[in-house]
């Protein structure tokens, strides 16, 4: 016999819901699978639209800071390039989040699974949408001629210092959707001021003093600039950047599944 009780605010048994989660593996890849194969990504046009819409505008924003501006060089377009492939892997953790709970309504009403397993989807299928860039980034340092070195494999610490920041915001806005669905009109507009406020369009080594202390609010930029160092210059990023990347990562990552899991047996009757 199943009882139901009132709802409260609450965290499961953590132990078998860890257990319940790792058991389903197979079905976050095949779930995330079947929403890359609605966004025609199993055919060659659809990869090619991955990376021909953040190559096309990064295009258009080197056209316009810097040749218009009076002022380019290689070095700025590689720059401009990888950091925004990198910020679309992030993006697309939010934009491909905020609704994976309200678009399952039924498979959440139907079903019973870890729900964290939705968001958790969406950052999977961001990251199979940022790998085929990362092949363009490599053939773009090459043209403009930029030089490679063993530093560069800090990648790999930083891309996973991303995802980790990518679930975290993807189980954080799912779970605010479901209470709040305004914030799905919203979202654009967010997405395009963390661009401007992030060392995309930029470098942060440009930014006056005082402008890169007020960028310690903002949970990407430490991130994208060791980005930058990494896979433009072949540098390794400065310690006190990693750091500070990774406390922002954990820190939503920690909130974001604290809130979505003391909420989620609330999500049936808000749906």
């Amino acid at each position: 016999m199943n009882v139901y009780e009132p709802f409260r605010a609450g965290l499961p048994p953590m132990r078998a819901y860890l257990r319940s989660l790792w058991s389903r593996r197979a079905f976050i890849s095949e779930f995330s699978r079947s929403q890359l194969r609605e966004q025609n990504f199993g055919s060659v046009f659809g990869q090619l639209w991955l990376i021909l819409n953040p190559l096309l505008l990064s295009g258009v924003y080197f056209l316009l800071i810097y040749i218009i501006g009076g002022s380019s060089d290689s070095s700025r377009f590689a720059h401009l390039t990888s950091s925004l492939f990198l910020f679309y892997l992030i993006s697309n953790c939010l934009t491909g989040g905020v609704k994976s709970i309200t678009a399952g309504g039924r498979l959440i009403l139907n079903t019973a699974f870890p729900r964290i397993m939705l968001p958790l989807s969406a950052g999977v299928v961001a990251l199979f949408r940022f790998i085929p860039t990362l092949a363009v980034i490599f053939v773009i340092r090459s043209i403009v001629g930029l030089t490679y070195s063993w530093q560069m494999l800090w990648a790999i610490p930083i891309l996973a210092i991303a995802l980790l920041l990518g679930f975290g915001l993807a189980i954080l806005i799912s779970c605010i959707n479901v209470y709040f669905r305004d914030i799905t009109s919203f979202l654009p507009y967010m997405v395009r001021t963390l661009l401007y406020l992030s060392p995309v369009l930029y470098e942060a080594k440009t930014l006056p003093e005082r402008f890169q202390k007020l960028e310690a609010a903002n949970p990407i930029y430490h991130l994208l600039d060791s980005w930058s160092q990494v896979m433009v210059y072949a540098q390794a990023p400065s310690l006190s950047s990693m750091l500070q990347a990774l406390a922002w990562a954990l820190g939503i990552l920690i909130f974001g599944s604290y809130f979505f899991l003391a909420r989620e047996r609330d999500f049936a009757v808000r749906l």
